[in-house]
């Protein structure tokens, strides 16, 4: 027998309908999960960082990383051209960036195109110093 309510149900939880969901609050914040630093020479840093989120698709997903000085000072930015649907968490590197001299550690912080910066960072410690 066709239960109309419960297909109605159904049909509201398979679309987010009236549950406050969306593809933004499903795929949330991006976060650093992990990230290393490797010295380039000369006081420059290259760093290979681990970023997760549950992009969703060109109009939600992770589009770069920071790295940042301990008092929030953005030293270099990679951008991420495309989402990772099918590849999570994914780790990108960064190139060269130039550390300023007696800093020994930096922050990564992930950003993705719709909440923009991520809550949950990464402290690198910067080896050699």
């Amino acid at each position: 027998m066709f239960a109309p309510a419960r297909f109605i149900g159904l049909m509201a939880l398979a679309l987010g309908i009236g549950l406050g969901w969306t593809f933004e609050a499903t795929a949330g914040k991006a976060s650093v999960v992990n990230a290393k630093a490797s010295s380039s020479g000369n006081g420059t840093y290259s760093f290979s960082v681990t970023v997760a989120h549950a992009d969703a698709g060109w109009d939600h997903y992770a589009n770069k990383f920071e790295i940042l000085s301990p008092d929030g000072k953005v030293l270099g930015t990679r951008v991420l051209y495309h989402p990772h649907v099918n590849e999570q968490p994914f780790t990108r590197g960064s190139g060269a960036i130039s550390i300023p001299p007696g800093m020994t550690s930096v922050i990564v912080r992930a950003w993705d195109s719709v909440h923009k910066a991520g809550d949950k960072t990464f402290t690198v410690k910067l080896p050699g110093r």
